[in-house]
């Protein structure tokens, strides 16, 4: 079994093979009757703030991923968010990203938390970068174990 303390190892190693401007991960913690969000892990982070968001399910970008359990993938904020509606989306803002990804976590057959990759320029995220993306939380991060056991 991997150890917890290998999820900033892993995301610090992945951003530099990859080239992501951030890579960071959200996990789901245990709230009054409820779940939410927070990113736990980051790694090319240009601000702190970005572990004082809390999310609820289906809420920003960690939220959406987490209540479908399906990938997520934008190549220019522009066709996803506007200006005004960025206040939904504080990764966005805190991180100045303009194109992102973001996949499931699994874990034991659950999503577990959420796997990001982001640019701070347009057009960068592309579908070769989602398959690493995919492929990265497919292999397992941490103690989380990548495997999705629903039968497709």
């Amino acid at each position: 079994m991997k150890n917890i303390a290998d999820h900033q190892t892993q995301i610090d190693q992945f951003r530099v093979e990859t080239d992501f401007d951030l890579v960071a991960i959200a996990l789901i913690e245990p709230a009054e009757n409820q779940y939410v969000l927070k990113w736990k892990y980051a790694s090319g982070n240009i601000s702190t703030r970005i572990k004082k968001i809390l999310l609820q399910s289906g809420k920003g970008i960690a939220g959406m991923v987490f209540k479908t359990g399906k990938p997520l993938i934008v190549k220019d904020r522009g066709d996803f968010a506007q200006n005004d509606d960025l206040f939904n989306f504080p990764i966005l803002v805190f991180e100045n990203l303009r194109s992102f990804g973001a996949v499931p976590l699994w874990h034991n057959g659950r999503v577990a938390g959420v796997l990001l990759g982001g640019y701070r320029e347009e057009g960068l995220m592309t579908e070769e970068k989602m398959v690493l993306l995919t492929q990265k939380a497919a292999s397992g991060i941490g103690n989380l174990d990548g495997k999705d056991l629903i039968l497709h």
